[in-house]
């Protein structure tokens, strides 16, 4: 049976009725719904490929303002992987908890929901694959993990996959994680306008010499705008609490005298206070998140709608079949916003 003649545009029910499937049917496969089977999928898809069939952007438009007007039902998963030991330490961070919220609500507003799955007690990758193709589950999500999970062969290639942040160096799918250049140098404006004129940055050995370390890289760009004799050299110092890090803290401010400083490290007030200085009395103190931090100035990296970003940007690769390590590698970034506080008061 031949498309109908009378339709300039082929339609969903036109493949459906060359076919012998209801438009719906058409309409999931063409979405790789997991409620289609595989071989049916690949058979309408390839028909409608082959027939030219392209979606009408005014319907298209028209679904998804639909969708924003009331949530969908709930009828797939996508899969959160947690491989923290214990595994309830990733939600103990509230920026990574929030990641898991936004994911969430966005989700159940494209009728999924998400689900976690928790790696270790029994539960390897190869059993966790099983159990994800025995539920159709072809979409996963993948917080920042401690320690870094040994995946061994699982088939990447069967599924859409997006990290959130960039410590999670294997599998190298697409990233959603925060802007760490622009919000770095962001705090260095925001500090200056309140009056401080030596800024520190202070972060960990493991950081500084990490490939892509972009808060460094933020810090030394602003730092380009303020007259060299104002430029306080970055401050690394060990990620244990036997590394020295009070002496190198001490030893450091002594030596360059900043009268603030920006961090990536949630216990820096803590060291400094261990060392008798005062925040903010006799320092400000800044730091890139203000979530998981003593100090309560600095960056709102807005977790949630990372989390929320993630989810558009695993539903995209879902919609476009699109599986495995991608051959070109993109990455979302969403800017923060200054949050003024009690640690770092404008200078009077």
């Amino acid at each position: 049976m031949e498309p109908d003649p009378s339709s300039a545009r082929l339609s969903l029910r036109d493949i459906g009725k060359l076919l012998g499937v209801s438009h719906v049917t058409v309409s999931l496969a063409l979405r790789n719904s997991p409620r289609i089977s595989n071989e049916l999928r690949d058979k309408i898809q390839q028909t409608a490929l082959e027939l030219g069939y392209t979606p009408d952007p005014m319907l298209s438009a028209l679904a998804q303002y639909r969708k924003g007007k009331s949530t969908a039902a709930i009828t797939a998963a996508i899969a959160w992987i947690n491989a923290w030991n214990p595994p309830e330490k990733l939600h103990s961070y509230k920026e990574f908890d929030a990641y898991w919220v936004g994911a969430s609500k966005a989700a159940g507003k494209f009728g999924y929901r998400l689900e976690e799955f928790r790696l270790g007690d029994g539960l390897t990758p190869e059993r966790l694959h099983q159990i994800l193709t025995a539920r159709g589950i072809n979409g996963i999500l993948l917080p920042p993990q401690r320690p870094h999970p040994k995946w061994g062969g699982f088939p990447w290639q069967n599924y859409s996959v997006v990290r959130f942040g960039r410590s999670l160096k294997q599998p190298e799918t697409h990233v959603v994680t925060a802007d760490q250049v622009a919000n770095t140098m962001l705090a260095f404006q925001k500090i200056q306008e309140r009056g401080y004129q030596r800024i520190g940055f202070v972060t960990h050995e493991a950081d500084i010499f990490r490939s892509g370390h972009l808060f460094e890289a933020g810090f030394l760009m602003a730092q380009r705008f303020v007259p060299e004799k104002q430029r306080v050299p970055v401050c690394v110092i060990g990620g244990g609490p036997r590394t020295g890090r009070l002496e190198a803290v001490l030893a450091w401010c002594k030596k360059y005298k900043p009268d603030a400083i920006f961090t990536d490290i949630s216990d820096v007030a803590d060291i400094l206070k261990r060392g008798g200085i005062r925040v903010p009395d006799d320092i400000g103190l800044a730091v890139t998140t203000t979530l998981d931090s003593a100090a309560d100035s600095g960056i709102d990296q807005h977790p949630e709608e990372i989390g929320r970003v993630g989810f558009l940007m695993l539903n995209s690769l879902i919609n476009d079949g699109a599986r495995g390590i991608p051959g070109i590698f993109r990455q979302n970034l969403v800017e923060g916003s200054w949050v003024d506080g009690s640690s770092l008061p404008r200078k009077v």
